[in-house]
């Protein structure tokens, strides 16, 4: 455990010299008060020029939705980074040889990194929320949102040779949080094609208002996690 939080640490201390990573930092804080005070400003003025009782606010749930996976693709981006930097400069391969070990590696990178976000998250969600959230759906969407978080740098760290391919990686792998979108704009059961994206469950849990819907989410994004995980293995 000690090897693990040294070595976090000095990822920490790695991304506070890259401005560019820093700056990343600063995302979800920028996110979440464009979501809480421009939304439903603009909501304001769609509904005087339309005369419309309701526009943006049956969606509100979506952008929550959206917030929380914010904070976890920030951070995971980060250490998806961290992660390329060192495999191009051939430092991952001494550290597996360590006593940090393989596992102890990416837990430093990237399993910290996303409960760091999940901390965060679950702090800033009750701040910048749109709709009423109880304390289980707070906490069950910051779980599913680092969970994704971690799905999206394992994916960046499987698939890319280098940082400016990570990049790329990293906007498509945005793509996943289109399954939340379906269940607000697809009928049924078209929608359901979306059904393997834990993000269209998570979707469903708030547009249902039903919780249980979290569980196949987490078990479809910790099916992901580890099949991911394998493929590095094989890679690496």
């Amino acid at each position: 455990m000690k090897a693990i939080r040294l070595s976090f640490f000095q990822m920490l201390k790695f991304v506070s010299k890259d401005k560019m990573l820093l700056a990343a930092l600063l995302a979800p804080l920028l996110a979440g008060s464009a979501i809480r005070f421009g939304v439903p400003f603009t909501e304001g003025i769609l509904t005087r020029v339309t005369a419309l009782p309701a526009i943006l606010s049956p969606y509100y749930g979506l952008f929550d939705i959206f917030f929380s996976s914010i904070t976890p693709a920030m951070f995971c981006f980060i250490a998806a980074m961290v992660v390329l930097e060192e495999r191009d400069d051939h430092v991952d391969r001494y550290l597996f040889v360590t006593g940090l070990g393989r596992n102890g590696y990416f837990v430093s990178r990237i399993g910290l990194p996303a409960l760091a976000a999940f901390v965060v998250t679950a702090a800033l969600l009750p701040v910048f929320r749109l709709a009423a959230l109880s304390m289980w759906s707070i906490i069950l969407l910051s779980l599913t949102g680092s969970l994704q978080g971690i799905i999206i740098a394992l994916l960046i760290v499987a698939l890319s040779s280098n940082k400016l391919e990570g990049m790329a990686i990293t906007k498509l792998s945005s793509l996943m949080m289109l399954g939340a979108v379906t269940p607000y704009f697809v009928p049924a059961p078209v929608c359901f094609w979306f059904s393997f994206l834990p993000s269209f469950w998570v979707g469903m849990a708030v547009y249902e208002s039903n919780l249980v819907y979290m569980l196949p989410s987490v078990l479809i994004a910790g099916f992901l996690i580890w099949a991911l995980r394998r493929s590095l293995d094989k890679k690496q």
